[in-house]
């Protein structure tokens, strides 16, 4: 069975856990704690030589890390990705838009925020240019779901996986999503695609 070394409140890991659920894919769930450093182990460096979760490991032993490309070999096939190039290529540039000007801010505050002991000095003092970039991703996005129902072509895609999994928690990081009326109906068209499940979902597709 496919194996997904996870971490429950990442959203990164939480990604993954959507689009497996959405398509009905059973795995195996193996909760990685990053603060009792257990993706740091020699056994798990093994793994993914990188030392994060998610990673994924296929039935046949081939390994994947890296949600986004992970995102993008599970829908393969499916209707996430669209199938022309123009579409592809734009749901492409929010996964990257997601990975560059989205994740650093929002992820990073929620993981400094969110974890006790984490916000040490250093990190307090950074803390309002974590939020400035992260106010930046969000009014981006907001300008862009002001005229478009999802990020690409209409449709729900891996675009709006990537970009939904640290937005929809963004109240977390000390984001004001008040402030973003298309962001918020974008949030509650994605809660109901079918078969979404939460960022606290444990269990595996049956």
């Amino acid at each position: 069975m496919l194996r997904l070394y996870d971490m429950l409140s990442s959203g990164n890991a939480y990604k993954v856990r959507l689009l497996l659920w959405q398509l009905a894919m059973p795995f195996e769930r193996i909760e990685m704690d990053i603060l009792k450093g257990e993706t740091r182990t020699a056994e798990f460096l093994a793994i993914n030589a990188n030392g994060r979760a998610p990673t994924v490991v296929l039935p046949g032993g081939e390994i994947f890390p890296e949600s986004n490309a992970i995102l993008w070999y599970f829908a393969e096939g499916t209707p996430y990705p669209p199938a022309d190039r123009l579409g592809r290529a734009q749901v492409l540039r929010w996964m990257l838009f997601e990975q560059y000007s989205h994740e650093p801010y929002l992820a990073v505050a929620r993981f400094w925020l969110h974890f006790p002991g984490v916000l040490n000095d250093k990190r307090r003092a950074q803390l309002p240019d974590k939020q400035k970039g992260g106010y930046a991703a969000l009014d981006a996005m907001e300008r862009h779901l002001a005229a478009h129902e999802f990020f690409v072509n209409r449709r729900y895609s891996l675009a709006d996986i990537a970009l939904y999994a640290y937005t929809h928690v963004a109240d977390e990081d000390g984001f004001d999503l008040s402030r973003y009326p298309a962001i918020q109906a974008w949030l509650a068209r994605v809660r109901a695609q079918p078969r979404h499940v939460p960022i606290t979902e444990e269990r595996s597709p049956t």
